[in-house]
């Protein structure tokens, strides 16, 4: 029997703002527990809520870049349950009218050996404040509670269930972690908690129309977690069906150590939450001045980036394109960080070589970043010092593989640059026809046998004899200067 695997994500981004929602209490990472909890994070008596601006702003931001309606007015809720990191007995959120709804997100999708795209719906977004933590660890046997993070400001993305893979899931998280990042509004830390998905997972027999029952997994703050969880929960389901049973709607959360699922509690609807507007909270007005004030300062998109990157002609409006595939395009896009830095290497070079570039910056640079789980905004090898190794590869006093070893030299010793190594250790390479063809002459002499086997088709042969050259040179001839004077002094020969 075939099964269609449908999929929708809820992503919560925590907004990078300095206090919190609805308090001046810091959202600062780390710091001791409940140092962060003011009176309105803690719902004493009296105390009321105080709209924080800088995270409507940011939402408008969000709402913005994925071509979605901002609403006004916008209608805070209540939405009511009973758990011990939330002490009001309820969490503000936004139910009825969130500030956000509509727009799309764009992911780049494999499809025999050929990459495509697909457009993943959004079904809205809405502001939310964060529950506090309970932590089970060191405690004696008892739950410790830390209200540092109640009331922190989070944006809930809501997708529409368009996806059909573990994978396409993936590539959903991923491109909002890369926009929210991307346009300022999120650091999107992973690890402490500031990006944060649930995956809503169910299946059906491929060509019904009717959903299936679906099932969330709540709390995955990896992708590596996200597409396991999902792969995990999509054999349970199958089995379940396979066997005669029925799926229960629930709430699980996902063991990564035993690679399984496992029920947290029965699934609420929206009714069990017993929404209505927060009293203590007047609509949200936004003016459509303040958004296209907005509109007005924000920088291009990562989709405007990635589609300029592999255009082929200067834009209309001036920016710069560079002819890049969708692969090198999409990995140099991943960030913000790694496109600046991509295009400061291209404004030394030239866009002439801007594949050239791309190449560096991807083979080298991200390459060793990886290795040394370090980000590129503080990489040993800053734009200005890549591109003075580029340029000494266009100008072709080094080769290629010259100049790898002379880019290690720089990883490990920050500052440095190329003309320096190059001049230090005599790396410049041997342009001089006259002494490469004299070498070349040499080799011909002592490997007549070689030259022989040349000259009866045997290619393999040629390239021995171009390795002696370079052996000889240790490394440092042209090699197309090589390889074009060996073949004439053959031919003459």
């Amino acid at each position: 029997m075939k099964w269609e695997i449908v999929i929708g994500l809820e992503v919560h981004t925590q907004l990078l703002t300095q206090s919190k929602l609805f308090s001046g209490a810091s959202t600062i990472f780390g710091g001791t527990p409940n140092a962060q909890a003011c009176a309105i994070d803690i719902a004493l008596p009296g105390v009321l809520p105080v709209l924080n601006r800088g995270v409507v702003e940011l939402a408008i931001k969000f709402g913005l870049a994925i071509g979605a309606q901002i609403n006004s007015p916008s209608i805070f809720a209540r939405k009511n349950y009973f758990y011990p990191d939330l002490p009001k007995g309820y969490q503000i959120s936004q139910y009825e009218l969130p500030i956000i709804e509509g727009g799309h997100i764009k992911i780049q999708k494999e499809s025999e050996n050929e990459d495509k795209e697909k457009v993943i719906n959004i079904t809205r977004a809405h502001l939310e404040e964060d529950a506090g933590k309970s932590l089970h660890e060191d405690f004696h046997g008892m739950t410790g509670i830390d209200l540092n993070r109640a009331g922190t400001p989070l944006l809930e993305i809501v997708s529409e269930p368009d996806m059909r893979s573990s994978e396409e899931a993936v590539a959903f998280a991923k491109a909002i972690h890369t926009l929210v990042r991307w346009i300022g509004i999120s650091d999107g830390n992973m690890e402490e908690g500031s990006f944060r998905c649930d995956a809503n997972v169910s299946i059906r027999r491929l060509g019904d129309k009717k959903l299936g029952t679906r099932r969330e997994i709540k709390n995955l703050n990896s992708f590596r977690f996200l597409q396991q969880a999902i792969e995990c929960e999509i054999e349970f389901q199958k089995y379940i069906l396979k066997t005669g049973g029925s799926i229960q709607q629930a709430t699980v959360l996902f063991d990564s150590n035993k690679r399984e699922t496992h029920v947290m509690r029965s699934k609420e609807d929206a009714h069990d939450y017993r929404y209505f507007p927060d009293p203590d909270l007047l609509p949200l007005q936004i003016s459509s001045d303040w958004i296209e004030e907005i509109r007005a300062s924000m920088i291009e998109s990562p989709d405007l980036c990635f589609s300029r990157f592999i255009g082929s002609e200067i834009e209309s409006n001036g920016k710069v394109t560079y002819a890049l595939s969708k692969y090198d395009a999409s990995i140099l896009t991943s960030d913000i960080d790694t496109a600046n830095y991509y295009e400061e290497v291209v404004k030394i070079i030239g866009r002439e070589d801007a594949k050239l570039c791309a190449n560096w910056v991807i083979e080298e640079v991200i390459a060793h970043l990886n290795q040394d789980n370090i980000s590129i905004t503080v990489s040993p090898v800053s734009p200005k010092q890549l591109a003075g190794l580029i340029l000494r590869i266009c100008d072709e006093t080094i080769s290629g593989k010259t100049a790898k070893v002379i880019f290690n030299e720089m990883w490990g010793a920050p500052g440095i640059s190329a003309d320096t190594i190059i001049k230090e250790k005599g790396l410049k390479q041997i342009s001089d026809n006259s002494a490469i063809t004299q070498i070349v002459d040499e080799v011909i002499f002592n490997n007549s046998q070689q030259v022989a086997d040349y000259c009866s088709g045997k290619e393999k042969a040629f390239n021995f004899l171009i390795g002696q050259v370079m052996k000889k040179t240790k490394g440092k001839a042209n090699p197309s200067q090589v390889h074009e004077i060996l073949k004439e002094r053959i031919k003459k020969r």
